[in-house]
């Protein structure tokens, strides 16, 4: 017995994964060259470690240094790539400048990715 479609002419139904759920629609071009610049801003392990830091609270750079237990100049360098990326933002309190998150959605990146490193997912 065939099926006839409802949808209107010209329209083609969308693509379905081995669940039967539609395949979501791709991203234009800017938004998928933008969200690989977010990922490989994302990419190093002492830079996933100060967004897991920064999702807690706001830090300066010498409290992520006694943190990470890494060097200073190393956390600058990292924190320098990370704003640059637009994952956290800082603002200067007295003496210090206090780094925070911009968007949380990206803890939560951060912390699907080491969730599934933590359970043995390669």
């Amino acid at each position: 017995m065939k099926t006839v479609s409802t949808l209107p002419v010209g329209h083609e139904e969308p693509a379905h994964d081995h669940s039967g759920a539609p395949f979501p629609e791709v991203p234009t071009r800017d938004v998928l060259d933008t969200s690989g610049d977010l990922l490989r801003a994302l990419a190093a392990p002492v830079r996933i470690a100060i967004v897991l830091q920064l999702r807690v609270s706001a830090r300066c750079v010498h409290e992520l240094v006694d943190a990470l237990a890494v060097p200073q100049p190393l956390v600058s360098q990292h924190l320098r790539i990370l704003k640059a990326a637009g994952v956290v933002a800082g603002e200067r309190s007295g003496r210090e400048v206090m780094y925070r998150l911009v968007d949380e959605h990206l803890a939560d990146i951060v912390v699907a990715a080491v969730t599934h490193a933590a359970e043995g997912g390669r």
